[in-house]
């Protein structure tokens, strides 16, 4: 053995200490006089090595142990290279840009449940299955990923299902519930992931890039920069209006702060913008007559002016009418939100993989069972607790961009909705327009990504391109991912590549098309 190789294996350790199975030692020249930490879980032990100066021909190493707390031994905080600190300031961030569905929530389904006392009802409703789903994806699935009752979903869910079609709201929850056991079962199964697998690298990018640009586009609309239109659709809005005006400057102020790398810069963004709001008696605030906006009203709390108590939705939990849901004529609605959900979420929780670093080189996802099980799961427990489909936020990307790697993350935003329930007239002090910075933003984060997509190769950027530009057109990262996924697989068959394509991308691509034939655009 020569000088160098006894050096890499001669150590010193603290006597007394026992050393759970072998060690390894990166090949390091034992003439450089370096400090490292070489991270190994043994034991619940952190183990760090220093070089410590010697001869050219040879040198020590000294081990040193640092005892690991529960907590980042459950959820691997050091190993993600983040603290206790970290993920809570990035739960706060997260939660803090999907609040709001605290409040749109409620309001898009009160018309189609007509219960007592409808909204705080359902307002408490939505906390219940945020937090139990945000958990979920926590503590066993330990990703940053929150959870609550889907946009767009919600809105088909009351407008199309309940007062469009005329199905009871209680059959539409069975509904809910049916397309979530679904889920765990496809998710246990090992068939979601695989289809998740089966979608190229360059998709899953453009996947990424498709959820940014959708988070850009409902930040500009909740400011009230982006309009609609008659004549054009979509059009810009007053650029004077207070809200605009609190829009832009909290966007200037929170890029100059992450620019300048400031812990938190997203989450003081939303802070600075609020209490201007409240300090200037801004009109950005829900709640004024006919659907305007008002000013903050103030807090109206039992308790300090922001506590109150929580309702019990004892008029809404168990109500879901499963046999009802099973009716033959109802098999649509179950498998549109089976269909919706299955990409939406799939589409999002890959996005937010890919933006959190957990894709591994083949572009797949760590505890992919688990975690979309765990989305299912949410949609059966927020139908069962009376609400439309929980699923994966996309607003999850503010906390991943705030830091969070784990699930801590999402645990914190868990227990902030819980805590809503008896805060909830704080968080009314949250404007629209104060989390709208975040979400374009984040959203121009997201499209970090796209870079890897080949341009130069039509058969892959055409598909990549119609998934990022469908889901903000669309308001639909379903129809992004769909669009993606059939013109991937069109492309590559009508250029003669198409062995290039996995043969379950083709099944998917042929569920996809026969959904948009039978079911058209709902």
């Amino acid at each position: 053995m020569t000088p160098r190789s006894r050096a890499r294996r001669r150590f010193l350790h603290t006597p007394g200490v026992g050393l759970p199975g072998p060690l390894r030692v990166s090949e390091v020249s034992p003439t450089r006089e370096t400090t490292w930490r070489t991270v190994t879980r043994a034991g619940g032990l952190m183990l760090f090595f220093r070089r410590i100066p010697a001869a050219p021909t040879g040198g020590d190493l000294t081990l040193t142990q640092t005892t690991l707390s529960p907590i980042d031994r459950y959820f691997g905080l050091s190993a993600h290279g983040s603290s206790v600190a970290q993920e809570v300031r990035a739960g706060v961030t997260t939660f803090l840009t999907m609040s709001y569905i605290l409040f749109v929530n409620p309001q898009l389904l009160s018309g189609a449940i007509p219960v007592p006392n409808a909204f705080v009802q359902l307002l408490m409703t939505t906390a219940l299955a945020a937090a139990f789903g945000s958990l979920a994806m926590g503590l066993v699935a330990r990703y940053p990923f929150a959870q609550a009752p889907g946009m767009g979903l919600n809105a088909f869910f009351a407008f199309t299902v309940v007062q469009g079609m005329g199905v009871p709201w209680q059959t539409a929850l069975g509904a809910v519930f049916i397309s979530g056991a679904l889920f765990v079962l496809l998710s246990v199964l090992g068939a979601r992931q695989a289809i998740v697998r089966a979608i190229p690298l360059g998709l899953k990018f453009a996947i990424t890039g498709g959820i940014g640009a959708f988070l850009a586009f409902l930040g500009l609309r909740s400011a009230g920069i982006v309009v609609t239109n008659p004549a054009t659709i979509v059009g810009l809005g007053s650029l004077t209006s207070p809200g605009a005006l609190l829009t832009v400057a909290g966007l200037l102020v929170t890029a100059a702060l992450m620019v300048r790398q400031v812990k938190g810069a997203v989450l003081w963004g939303i802070l600075l913008a609020s209490l201007g709001a409240v300090a200037l008696q801004l009109p950005v605030f829900a709640g004024g007559p006919d659907g305007t906006l008002r000013t903050f009203p103030g807090f109206d709390g039992r308790v300090l002016g922001i506590i109150d108590a929580p309702v019990w939705p004892g008029s809404l939990v168990g109500q879901l009418d499963l046999a009802g849901a099973l009716g033959l004529g109802l098999l649509s609605v179950v498998f549109t939100f089976f269909f919706v959900d299955f990409f939406d979420a799939t589409g999002t929780l890959t996005g937010l993989a890919q933006k959190s670093g957990y894709l591994d080189e083949k572009g797949d996802m760590p505890r992919a069972r688990r975690t979309f099980a765990m989305d299912g799961l949410a949609a059966m427990f927020g139908a069962f607790m009376g609400t439309s489909t929980t699923t994966a936020y996309v607003e999850s990307a503010s906390g991943i961009g705030e830091g969070g790697r784990t699930g801590l993350t999402a645990v914190t935003v868990g227990v902030l909705f819980l805590l809503s329930m008896f805060l909830w007239p704080l968080a009314a002090a949250i404007p629209a327009a104060a989390t709208a910075p975040a979400l374009i933003l984040v959203g121009a984060l997201m499209m970090d990504g796209v870079r890897h997509v080949d341009w130069d190769d039509l058969s892959e950027s055409l598909p990549a391109f119609l998934t990022i530009i469908a889901m903000p057109l669309t308001f639909s990262i379903a129809n992004g991912v769909s669009f993606g996924v059939i013109s991937y697989c069109a492309v590559k068959i009508l250029a003669g590549r198409a062995r290039q394509v996995s043969p379950i991308l083709y099944g998917v691509a042929a569920l996809l098309l026969a959904r948009y034939a039978f079911l058209g655009g709902e």
